[in-house]
């Protein structure tokens, strides 16, 4: 099997666990790998028990395609993503409950647990709002993930990177069992942050820990 036909059936496999996972449900979200000068990534508005491998779209990275093949709309975020970012070989893009209420609260969620580790920092930002599929929501999306690995889109949703497409996966529910934990800390009453130090010493253990260690295998 070619590395292409691999990485289009690990987006259709990774694309139907989106909802029993609690990350996305209907047709919301979108998934993308890397792939030789451009990338991968799910077609628009299709129900993901449809989306076939022959049907995920290959995108340039000046935004051509097949034009049989209609990407997702946050096209521009992906591309823009992998431009920026070397280290990223997937990107998860998706609409939890819990991420996306704080992202409608336009709330960061900050060192209230070690587990914030998995965003690569002492927080996951939430950009400004800008309307889906923009140039604009890209740009804020890339900088919002300057030395992050997860961010929230303000009244949208959440995206979670990593090496592989299933280290983003790993890292999207780990973000939005996050967020759970926050909302339901804020509802109790004001949470104790960690400090810089504590938060440096987690970032140095995680490491060599699980899914966060793992590296894009060469091709």
């Amino acid at each position: 099997m070619s590395r292409d036909q691999t990485l289009r059936e690990q987006i259709v496999a990774h694309g139907l666990k989106l909802t029993p996972s609690g990350l996305s449900q209907g047709t919301s979200g979108n998934l993308s790998v890397r792939s030789g000068d451009g990338f991968l990534i799910t077609p628009s508005g299709t129900p993901y028990e449809e989306i076939t491998a022959e049907g995920v779209v290959q995108v340039a990275m000046d935004g051509s395609h097949a034009p049989s093949l209609r990407p997702s709309s946050e096209w521009r975020f992906h591309r823009d993503i992998y431009a920026a970012r070397p280290d990223v070989h997937a990107v998860v893009h998706a609409h939890p409950p819990y991420s996306t209420a704080l992202a409608m609260c336009r709330l960061d969620i900050p060192a209230a647990h070690y587990m914030i580790a998995v965003s690569g920092g002492d927080s996951i930002r939430c950009t400004a709002y800008y309307t889906y599929g923009t140039q604009e929501l890209s740009d804020a999306v890339v900088h919002a993930l300057d030395g992050r690995l997860a961010c929230l889109l303000a009244n949208h949703g959440m995206i979670a990177v990593g090496a592989t497409m299933e280290q983003a996966m790993w890292r999207a529910v780990e973000v939005e069992t996050l967020a759970r934990q926050y909302a339901l800390a804020l509802q109790v009453g004001k949470p104790a942050l960690l400090n810089d130090a504590e938060v440096a010493q987690v970032l140095e253990k995680f490491g060599n820990y699980g899914l966060m260690s793992r590296q894009e295998p060469s091709s």
